[in-house]
């Protein structure tokens, strides 16, 4: 293959740039891993993007047989059709090393499955007071030699520890080997923020102060902690998804226009949006615990750790000042939702529209966007309906909107007009929008190779 980056057809690409031949995932038996690394690791071998051994390192006394288990369960539990021939291929390539992070015994039995492999790739998927200990293991062991770091979030718990994490790492790797990555931001739905915003035109004109008065991010979690006491206990709601997940769902909202999709043109946009937001004034930030939280396994009975947070951010920029970001995360929440609600500013006058209405509210499903507009109609409509879920048609058969809602859920439909865009298809829509709140539609397959974006359908 060609390096392209340094102009040298025909050549053998650099050391660095040569694909890893095998993946180290610490932390194999975890939440995480079961959660999205060993789906991925399915569709990765689904699409053949994936062919070379995978060691999971855990803690002692299981066995191969334990971790084919946990990760066909993890791949099961994801639902749709399971492509056997994929999974048995994926269950080939998993090994088993136990043993202690502290001890360097475990990193010795690494060093000696890793046989022949010379360009590994370890994937830290463990708690972040964790990450330093590890990372120097591996090197003592003889496990860095042309190796490359995946490091999870939270990166450290504080500016210091993330400080001291990263001269560790820099000890024994350079720069272009250290990846640090947040798992959110390969959602689709996530990235399709950026082509929602970036490829229809008739957002740039009003995506900015003088339109827009409020932006409010939700991730709602209806779940509480489920047996992950001890992790959460030690990292609370903000390090688990505000100061990550929610932060770079704002940057995508508030950034100009990158130079195009390399992963550099899209970081550096976003940094200048972190950049100016100033520090957070106590009075700004709220912080909470759910009703039971210090009664689970792993917590302490007087935790301080918040399973809720609320924080009003500023973005000191000419396109966003005086504009306020407000966000809120947390567990044990009526409803499990992510959604952006951008609140327009008041029209002129209200005598034909009121502003109670006046907004765009973005709800991120897998895979898709979907997107209702508020806007008040002459006569509200005062009728009850009861939708089951997937359904597509309103039960009342005099009008023609459409809304989707959960099984269970009744809700009044007031003072709201309708808008339906893009092209739909019935076999996603139902699980993405199945909770939305009583809210008029305009769903919008934002990706490319998707049909036409914004094309009116009947």
């Amino acid at each position: 293959m060609p390096d392209l980056r340094n102009g040298c057809m025909g050549s053998e690409p650099p050391e660095e740039a040569r694909p890893a031949d095998v993946l180290v995932l610490f932390g194999a038996m975890g939440d995480l891993a079961h959660k999205k690394i060993f789906p991925a690791l399915y569709h990765m071998v689904q699409r053949r993007h994936l062919d070379i051994p995978v060691i999971g390192v855990a803690k002692a006394g299981r066995t191969d047989e334990h971790l084919k288990e946990r990760a066909s369960d993890s791949v099961r539990q994801q639902g749709g059709n399971i492509d056997e021939p994929s999974l048995a291929k994926l269950l080939n390539l998993l090994h088993y090393v136990g043993g202690d992070y502290q001890e360097t015994a475990t990193f010795d039995r690494l060093k000696k499955a890793l046989g022949s492999a010379t360009r590994p790739t370890h994937y830290l998927a463990i708690p972040p007071n964790l990450f330093i200990n590890v990372v120097e293991s591996l090197a003592r062991s003889g496990c860095m030699k042309n190796a490359r770091v995946i490091v999870e979030k939270p990166f450290g718990h504080d500016l210091r520890s993330a400080q001291q994490l990263n001269a560790a790492l820099h000890a024994v790797l350079p720069e272009s080997r250290i990846f640090r990555i947040d798992h959110y931001l390969g959602k689709e739905a996530v990235l399709n923020l950026l082509f929602f915003r970036f490829a229809n035109s008739f957002l740039e004109p009003i995506w900015n102060r003088n339109y827009i008065e409020s932006v409010q991010i939700t991730m709602a979690e209806q779940f509480g902690i489920e047996g992950r006491g001890k992790f959460y206990d030690a990292t609370g709601a903000i390090r688990d998804v505000v100061e990550n997940h929610m932060l770079q769902v704002v940057a995508f909202l508030a950034m100009e226009a990158p130079t195009g999709l390399h992963c550099d043109s899209i970081r550096d946009e976003t940094v200048k949006v972190l950049r100016t937001i100033p520090p957070l004034d106590p009075k700004h930030l709220v912080r909470g615990q759910f009703k039971g939280y210090t009664s689970q396994e792993g917590v302490s009975r007087d935790s301080k750790a918040e399973t809720f947070a609320a924080v009003r951010l500023e973005i000191q920029s000419w396109r966003w000042s005086g504009v306020p970001f407000l966000i809120r995360a947390g567990k044990c929440l009526p409803i499990t939702a992510t959604e952006v609600l951008v609140k327009l500013r008041k029209p002129p006058l209200d005598n034909l529209a009121g502003n109670t209405c006046n907004y765009f509210r973005f709800r991120l499903g897998p895979g898709d966007i979907a997107l209702s507009l508020g806007a008040q109609i002459k006569r509200p409509v005062q009728t009850w309906c009861k939708c089951r879920q997937n359904s597509r048609r309103w039960k009342n058969k005099q009008r023609t909107r459409w809304m989707p809602t959960s099984a269970s859920l009744e809700m009044p439909c007031t003072e709201m007009a309708c808008f339906s865009y893009g092209r739909t298809r019935s076999k996603r829509l139902g699980p993405s929008l199945s909770r939305f709140w009583g809210m008029p539609v305009l769903y919008i397959p934002t990706s490319p190779g998707r049909g036409d974006l914004m094309r009116p359908t009947v």
